[in-house]
């Protein structure tokens, strides 16, 4: 086996190994913490510990989860819109596609809340989807204006804030008592995600991962220029759809369970290529998944238990981790410009 091929093995087993760790810890820390052992014995006997079986099963495995999906589906969405805009700095949050998708699903609650019924999760991510697709719209139309990535990523982060402030105002001025759940979703939480939002976004997720992992071919071609993909037979407004539309749907997904979460559609695909040291889709997609996956594993055991009882919201956490990634990303960027 050569150093390459070494290296990214190693690299697997490191994330792979990391993931079944987090998966544990998430399980077993919290306000209540349930040692391994008791663990096993709740989930072997139920009805010898239903307290432990209770708390495992109906709160921790579901939030485990779907902090693994949500943060794997994140990874791989900016990895996509990378490849899309050719630029390392782009990514859901920054773009503002995910304000996008959460200033929709935010309607949506509120009218349906108001009219005494609550959206159910297709619904909701139906609407985070249309969301999404609006401000890549948006996104995309400016980009057919300016040629240089920096104004179209202020563009972008400009766009979020638009749509952050209106969703704020949509929270804040609600008169439903139900809206005041929305406060928690719209800063970004993992928490109240049951087994059925997570079965839901699984049945999404995993599914577009897998259309994303099957463009790896065309995608490695269109990394070495849009003529060059033509010449290899890629049809490239075909696989440029593909891309918007595979990548809003992850976004929204996300958005619709979780709310935003930061930086992670930055950051992750970015650590990933360094590690591997390679930008090859067909190993950088399943690894900026995992890398998703252990990532969003991390913040969410630090959101449960630096302040605890207090919880922070996923974003701060994801903030303070992912954001030093993006700055150093632009200080390379800047470096490579100034020395070529």
């Amino acid at each position: 086996m050569d150093s390459r091929r070494q290296r990214i093995a190693i690299g697997y087993i490191i994330l792979i190994a990391l993931l079944i760790a987090l998966v544990i810890l998430n399980i077993c820390v919290g306000s209540a913490d349930i040692p391994p052992q008791r663990l096993w014995n709740a989930l072997r006997f139920p009805e010898n510990d239903k307290v432990a079986y209770n708390i495992v099963t109906g709160l921790r495995i579901p939030r485990t989860a779907a902090a693994a999906i949500l943060g794997g589906a994140l990874a791989v969405a900016g990895f996509l819109l990378q490849n899309f805009f050719a630029n390392p700095i782009a990514g859901p949050y920054i773009l503002g596609i995910s304000s996008g998708a959460k200033l929709t699903v935010a309607l949506l609650m509120v009218i349906s809340l108001s009219h005494g019924f609550a959206a159910n999760s297709a619904e909701m991510v139906l609407a985070a989807f249309a969301g999404s697709l609006i401000s890549m719209g948006l996104i995309l139309l400016i980009s057919s204006k300016v040629r240089r990535m920096s104004v179209l990523i202020v563009c972008g982060v400009m766009i979020g804030y638009i749509c952050s402030s209106i969703t704020d105002l949509v929270v804040n001025f609600s008169d439903d008592s139900n809206i005041v759940n929305l406060h928690n979703w719209s800063m970004g939480s993992f928490s109240g995600i049951g087994s059925t939002e997570v079965i839901t976004a699984a049945c999404i997720i995993i599914p577009v991962c897998l259309c994303a992992f099957m463009l790896s071919k065309p995608m490695s071609a269109y990394q070495l220029g849009e003529e060059y993909a033509r010449n290899s037979g890629v049809h490239i407004k075909a696989f440029r759809i593909a891309l918007i539309l595979l990548s809003s749907l992850l976004a929204a997904c996300v958005t619709a369970f979780a709310g935003p979460v930061s930086f992670v559609g930055v950051a992750v695909p970015h650590l990933i290529k360094s590690a591997f040291r390679t930008a090859k889709p067909v190993i950088v997609i399943p690894a900026s998944f995992l890398g998703g996956a252990v990532f969003c594993l991390m913040c969410d055991l630090v959101t449960r238990t630096l302040f605890a009882p207090t919880e922070l919201s996923i974003s701060t956490v994801t903030s303070v981790f992912g954001a030093p990634v993006v700055i150093y990303m632009l200080l390379n960027r800047e470096r490579w410009k100034e020395n070529g």
